[in-house]
């Protein structure tokens, strides 16, 4: 009995292949490049995800995962953060009667040190998440509307009447 090849999506929809597109999403990979990396043309991922609706999901699960740390990333620098360094030092001592000298002891040392908070991204922290307060020119005429009193029509015709150019 002589089978058919499978279509080359096929692989893609058993496990190993969902697993390695939900990591490829998850490590940041662009769709060209998982396209690249599955031996495929965009063109062709883009219609895959269209049609099969678990190729579509596995590269949302991995690029979820990937924006939650990058997000938690973001909030941790934005606040600062704390965190324990270690260290290990190997003390030498010399022998008084050879002169050599000599590893004795490793010796572990740890110390917190901080991150402070950085501005740029409690910036850019704040205008994608509160767009409306935090935008560069904050669009004030829904909460702080004008109110035509006629000023400007009123001095519209006299601007004309008073202002003479020089001769």
């Amino acid at each position: 009995m002589i089978q058919l090849a499978k279509g080359k999506y096929q692989k893609w929809l058993e496990p190993d292949g969902l697993l390695k597109l939900t990591a490829w999403a998850r490590d940041g990979l662009t769709d060209e490049q998982l396209a690249k990396n599955m031996g495929i043309s965009s063109g062709t991922l883009y219609e895959w995800k269209k049609q099969f609706s678990e190729i579509s999901e596995a590269l949302k699960r991995g690029k979820e995962v990937a924006d939650i740390e990058v997000e938690n990333a973001l909030y941790k620098r934005a606040i600062g953060y704390s965190y324990t360094e270690t260290t290990r030092e190997r003390i030498m001592i010399t022998d008084p009667e050879t002169g050599e000298t000599r590893p004795e002891m490793c010796v572990t040392k740890e110390v917190i040190k901080g991150v402070q908070p950085d501005t740029t991204a409690q910036i850019f922290w704040l205008k994608n998440r509160k767009p409306e307060q935090w935008r560069d020119k904050p669009d004030n005429s829904a909460t702080n509307p004008v109110e035509n009193d006629g000023f400007i029509e009123a001095l519209d015709g006299k601007v004309d009447e008073a202002w003479q150019p020089d001769e």
